[in-house]
């Protein structure tokens, strides 16, 4: 196991070096000059040439690469073109809104997902599962903007039971309104966001859920207990259950990504101040800094959650063994 994980640390080196070569070319290839965003309309042939000279942009692709690699190897990604900020800092200040939608995301994701695929394998082809067949379909061909639109429509402007953006009501604290008005006003904020993505992803981890579970429970084994009396309770929790969740893990593994980059279009949609609003905005301005730093990060964590995925494969199958 060690010897594994060790062969894999290695292997992630020269694939995060490639990610970062492709990621930081692309960038500096793309349209635009991030000069304009540096100095005034009117600015002058040498000014311009001055901030080039400044900030190295008029060394070659390569030598700029090497010390933009030195600086990220620190925790260093440079300073925003826009506002000057530490582009570290403003990811960090961001950072807390999006890990706690994309955790409540999660949490509802998988507590619905999971029982409702398991029960829809058990009775396939009754109703239960044709209606969870039809939402699942709904779930992947809708466009989650448009589900948000019409959600920020009804709930928001008609009935005016939702707030339409933000994290909270401006000027709402504890200290202002006290623990449980302020509790009510952030939860409320949270649900239209929840609901628009945890209903695409949800209907598809119940079927991906469902599958699994048909496939197990045709197994020898799960015969084998259910031909020796064992309660069907049993047969499902403690023989079926485990080997069924191992796609499923590799499905969380996959998504511990999304903790980091969010979702571009519903933190626009809904003004969620997260890091896929700040990604939009970067890229709208052109903040390369911002958004090769959040690329690269993505890069990292998609990384890190398929190792994630390898290793929990051992703590949900026993029988799995790496050397």
């Amino acid at each position: 196991m060690r010897s594994y994980i060790i062969r894999r640390i290695l292997q992630m080196i020269p694939l995060l070096i490639g990610i970062s070569i492709v990621n930081f070319t692309i960038m500096h290839l793309a349209p635009g000059d991030p000069v304009d965003l540096l100095v005034e309309r009117n600015a002058t042939a040498e000014e311009r040439a001055r901030i080039k000279e400044l900030y190295g942009l008029n060394d070659p692709l390569p030598v700029q690469y090497f010390r933009w690699l030195g600086h990220v190897l620190k925790g260093d990604f440079g300073k925003s073109f826009v506002d000057g900020q530490s582009v570290s800092k403003t990811i960090l200040e961001r950072l807390p809104y999006t890990l706690y939608l994309n955790f409540l995301i999660m949490v509802v994701i998988y507590l619905i997902a999971v029982p409702v695929g398991i029960i829809s394998a058990l009775k396939q082809y009754s109703k239960f599962d044709h209606i969870m067949t039809t939402l699942a379909f709904l779930g992947q061909a809708i466009p989650s903007f448009w589900i948000g639109l019409i959600l920020i429509y009804f709930f928001g402007l008609k009935l005016d039971w939702l707030p339409i953006s933000g994290v909270g009501t401006i000027g709402l604290s504890v200290k202002t309104a006290g623990f449980w008005a302020t509790f009510a006003d952030r939860a409320a904020h949270v649900v239209m966001p929840v609901a628009v993505v945890a209903f695409g992803s949800l209907t598809g981890v119940a079927r991906y859920m469902r599958s699994s579970m048909l496939e197990v429970i045709r197994q020898d084994y799960v015969r084998t207990a259910r031909a020796k009396g064992l309660p069907e309770k049993v047969v499902i929790v403690k023989h079926a259950l485990r080997n069924a969740l191992l796609p499923i893990v590799t499905l969380l593994g996959s998504e511990l990504p999304l903790l980091f980059g969010g979702m571009v279009v519903i933190e626009s949609i809904f003004s969620w101040p997260g890091i896929g609003l700040l990604s939009i905005r970067a890229i709208l301005q052109r903040d390369y800094q911002i958004v090769m730093a959040i690329n690269m990060m993505g890069a990292v964590l998609m990384v890190l959650g398929n190792f994630l995925a390898d290793l929990l494969y051992v703590v949900v199958d026993p029988r799995i063994k790496y050397s």
